[in-house]
C-alpha cells in the first residue's frame, strides 16, 4: 500500500472503515498496518512525539486482523465493527498486555484476564492496537501526571491533551486510531475530547461495566467510548454497554438505542426538543473564569441548535457551585481506600527500604518504601487528602458533608430535567493550556473540571463534541451535553444534529484542520493555529 493510500485510510471515520471492510474494499490487515505505520510515524517518546501510547501490540494486532480477514473470506457472519482498530486506555486491564494505569506501581504488570469492556470489544472483532497514556491512576486533567511522561496535543505540541485520558483523545486527533476507550471520574473522557476536537461520552453510571477497570473512585468511575464523530462514538458505545453480573453496580437495562438516535439526529431536525443552558456553567451572567473564545463558540453552537428547531432556554442549578469542593473530598476519600491495596505485598511494585537488614525488615517499612517510590506527587497528594477526610473526627465534617452536597446536585439536575430534555454548557472553561503551566498550582488544575464534575456526582450521562476553534488561540472548543439517567440516547440525537449542522457550515470536520505533526519544540507545533483554522 502506498504512503498516500495509508494516510487516506487512517483519516476515515470508523463507520466508513467498517463499510469498506464489509465490502472487501480493504482488509483488516491493511487497515491495521496503516494505523501501526501512523503510530510509528508520529507517536514516539514524550520529548519528540505525541506519546499517546504506552504499549503498542503490533504483532498481536496484525495476527488478530489476519484471523478476521480469514473469517470474512470463509463467509462467517461478523460484527459490523469487526476489523476496525481501537486503542484502550491503560486503566482497563488487558490479558497478555501490560496494564499500568500510568503508574510505576504497576509497571510491567501483565494481567491474566480482560476487563469486561475489552472482552466485549474482542468478541465484536475490534483490533486492539495497544494501551494509551493517562494520568497516574486517572488522577489529573492533563496527562502530565503519567509516570511515563506526558502526552502532547496534536493541535500544538506545547499544549496538554486533557486528562486523565489524554492518550486516547490524542490518538484519535493524531489519526493513530479511529476508536478509543476512556474512563470518566470527573471529566476524564469529556475534557480531553474538548481540547483535542474529538467526541467523548460518559454513559449513565452503571451503563458500562467497571469490571477490570483499575479503580480510582468507585462511586464516580465510568468507562465510555471515544471517537472522532458522534456516530462512531455510538457504535462503540453499543459494543461496550450492557449488564455485567461481575459488576455489582451494573445496570440490568438493555443498551440504549444510541446508534439509532445518532442516525436520527444526523438529519439535523430537533423540533420539539427543549435545551437548557446551565446558568452556573457559562450561561448568561455566569461566565467568570471562562475564556472569551470558548463562550463565543458556545453561543454560536446554541444558535445552531435553535436553527435546528430546538427551544433553547436558561435553567439554574444553584448547588453546582459547591460540586467542585464536594468532588475533591469524595474522590480522594475513595481513592485512599482503593489505592490501599498497593502495599508492596500482593502484586505490583515492591521496594525494600535502604539501610535496613533484610532479615529485620518489617511490613510497614516495605509498604512505606514501595509507596514512596511507586506513587507520583499527585497520587500522594490525593491519598493524603482522602485519608485525612476519612479520619476519626473529620469524617462527618468533610466526607459526610460532601455526600450531602452530592444529593443537592442530584436534586438540581432532577429539577432541571423536569423543564428540559437536555442540558448544555461549555465542556471546559478554557482551551488546552500549555504543558507545565498549572503543575505548580493544583487548585487551578482542579478548577478546569468545574463543568464536567457535576455529571459524575449525579451519575447522569454526558457528551462532549467539538464546536469550533477559539479565535484567540486557534485551539478546539467543546460543548457538553447532559441528559437524565438512562437517557443516553438523547445525547446522541442532539449531538449528531449539532454536529451535522456544524460540519455543513465548516465544509468538513474540525479535525480536517489539525496541522501536520512535527516533533515537540519545532516552531510549527508551538504556535497557534492559522487564522483560517481559528475561524471555524
Amino acid at each position: 500500500m502506498s504512503a498516500d493510500a495509508s494516510t487516506e485510510l487512517v483519516r476515515l471515520d470508523a463507520s466508513v472503515m467498517a463499510a469498506a471492510l464489509a465490502a472487501r474494499e480493504v482488509s483488516a490487515v491493511e487497515l491495521t498496518r496503516a494505523h501501526l505505520d501512523r503510530i510509528a510515524e508520529v507517536d514516539g517518546p514524550a520529548d519528540s512525539g505525541v506519546h499517546a501510547f504506552l504499549h503498542v501490540d503490533a504483532e498481536g494486532a496484525l495476527a488478530r486482523a489476519a484471523e478476521l480477514d480469514a473469517a470474512r473470506a470463509r463467509g462467517e457472519e461478523l460484527h459490523a465493527l469487526a476489523g476496525v482498530p481501537v486503542a484502550v486506555k491503560d486503566v482497563m486491564v488487558t490479558r497478555g498486555m501490560p496494564s499500568t494505569a500510568g503508574s510505576r506501581m504497576l509497571e510491567g504488570w501483565v494481567p491474566p484476564y480482560d476487563a469486561t469492556v475489552v472482552e466485549k470489544m474482542r468478541a465484536a472483532g475490534l483490533v486492539t492496537l495497544g494501551k494509551t497514556n493517562m494520568d497516574e491512576f486517572a488522577m489529573g486533567s492533563s496527562t502530565e501526571h503519567s509516570a511515563f511522561g506526558p502526552t502532547r496535543n496534536p493541535w500544538a505540541a506545547d499544549r496538554i491533551p486533557g486528562g486523565s485520558g489524554g492518550g486516547s483523545a490524542a490518538a484519535l486527533a493524531a489519526f493513530e486510531a479511529p476508536l478509543a476507550t476512556g474512563t470518566d471520574t470527573g471529566g476524564s473522557i469529556r475534557q480531553p475530547a474538548a481540547v483535542t476536537g474529538t467526541v467523548g461520552v460518559k454513559p449513565t453510571y452503571g451503563g458500562v461495566s467497571r469490571y477490570g477497570l483499575i479503580a480510582l473512585a468507585s462511586s464516580l468511575d465510568q468507562g465510555g467510548p471515544c471517537a472522532r464523530t458522534v456516530l462512531d462514538t455510538a457504535l462503540l458505545h453499543e459494543v461496550m454497554g450492557g449488564h455485567d453480573p461481575r459488576d455489582s453496580t451494573s445496570l440490568t437495562d438493555p443498551v440504549p438505542a444510541v446508534v439509532a438516535a445518532a442516525r436520527e439526529g444526523a438529519r439535523g431536525d430537533l423540533s420539539g426538543v427543549r435545551v437548557g443552558v446551565v446558568a452556573e456553567l457559562g450561561g448568561t451572567g455566569h461566565a467568570e473564569g471562562f475564556q472569551p473564545g470558548v463562550l463565543q463558540r458556545f453561543a454560536e453552537a446554541l444558535d445552531q441548535l435553535r436553527a435546528a428547531g430546538a427551544d433553547v432556554v436558561e435553567v439554574s442549578c444553584p448547588n453546582l457551585e459547591h460540586a467542585l469542593g464536594a468532588y475533591y473530598l469524595i474522590l480522594p476519600s475513595e481513592a485512599s481506600s482503593n489505592l490501599a491495596r498497593y502495599d508492596g505485598m500482593r502484586y505490583g511494585l515492591r521496594v525494600l527500604p535502604e539501610g535496613v537488614d533484610p532479615a529485620e525488615v518489617t511490613a510497614e517499612q516495605v509498604m512505606a518504601a514501595t509507596r514512596a517510590r511507586g506513587f507520583g506527587a499527585e497520587a500522594k497528594r490525593r491519598i493524603v487528602l482522602g485519608t485525612y477526610a476519612l479520619s476519626s473526627g473529620y469524617y462527618d465534617a468533610y466526607y459526610g458533608s460532601a455526600q450531602k452536597v452530592r444529593t443537592l446536585v442530584q436534586r438540581d439536575f432532577a429539577a432541571a430535567f423536569g423543564q428540559v430534555d437536555v442540558l448544555v454548557s461549555p465542556t471546559a472553561p478554557t482551551t488546552a493550556f500549555r504543558l507545565g503551566e498549572k503543575l505548580d498550582d493544583p487548585l487551578a488544575m482542579y478548577r478546569g473540571d468545574v463543568a464536567t464534575i457535576p455529571a459524575n456526582l449525579a451519575g447522569i450521562p454526558g457528551m462532549s463534541l467539538p464546536v469550533g476553534l477559539a479565535p484567540e488561540d486557534g485551539l478546539p472548543v467543546g460543548l457538553q451535553l447532559l441528559a437524565p439517567v438512562r437517557e443516553d440516547a438523547r445525547l446522541y440525537r442532539v449531538g449528531a444534529a449539532l454536529e451535522a449542522r456544524l460540519h455543513a457550515a465548516w465544509g468538513g470536520t474540525l479535525l480536517d484542520r489539525v496541522p501536520a505533526w512535527t516533533p515537540a519544540g519545532d516552531p510549527a507545533q508551538t504556535t497557534t493555529a492559522t487564522t483560517a483554522g481559528a475561524s471555524a
